[in-house]
């Protein structure tokens, strides 16, 4: 745009409220384009809340170990959330507990996140991505470490559920 000299005050400001109307107008067509997406990420995020806090409440009960040495043998995962080789090895122990036929075999989680739980893990010796199998005395009676199907799993549980009630 070619300065005029001439120009008022006025003019001047004229030319640059129409200048920043020109920018503003795509920013909102823009807007307007991407509110249907942003509504839909916002009930995402408001679904996956809830899972969260579903997620959350069952990884508390999870992590209550007094269970322990109560009666009834006891699966206990050494869990560390950051670990790949522990989530894998948490994804297929819980689908072999999905597979058996009864819920009878309770499944607890150490955190080493927690002061709890690392404690625990310390005192059982015992490392990340392991799987601690205690008969109804509390007694640890097998070990199950590193990524492992759950086929093997199931087994393994079929057979420490069978023998240590």
């Amino acid at each position: 745009m070619k300065k005029n000299r001439n120009q008022t005050g006025k003019q001047k400001q004229k030319q640059r409220k129409q200048a920043r109307v020109a920018v503003a107008a795509p920013e909102r067509r823009s807007f307007l384009k991407a509110a249907p997406y942003l509504a839909g990420g916002a009930v995402v995020l408001a679904g996956g809340g809830y899972f969260g806090v579903s997620a959350v409440r069952s990884d508390l009960a999870e992590q209550d170990l007094s269970i322990i040495g109560s009666g009834e043998p006891v699966i206990v995962q050494i869990h560390d959330p950051g670990c790949a080789i522990c989530t894998a090895l948490q994804r297929e122990a819980r689908a072999a507990l999905d597979m058996m036929d009864d819920d009878a075999l309770p499944y607890r989680v150490a955190s080493l996140t927690s002061t709890t739980g690392a404690t625990f893990a310390n005192r059982h010796s015992a490392g990340y991505a392991t799987l601690l199998f205690f008969d109804g005395r509390g007694r640890v009676t097998q070990r199950v470490q590193g990524a492992t199907n759950r086929d093997t799993l199931l087994t393994a549980f079929t057979a420490h559920s069978s023998t240590y009630r």
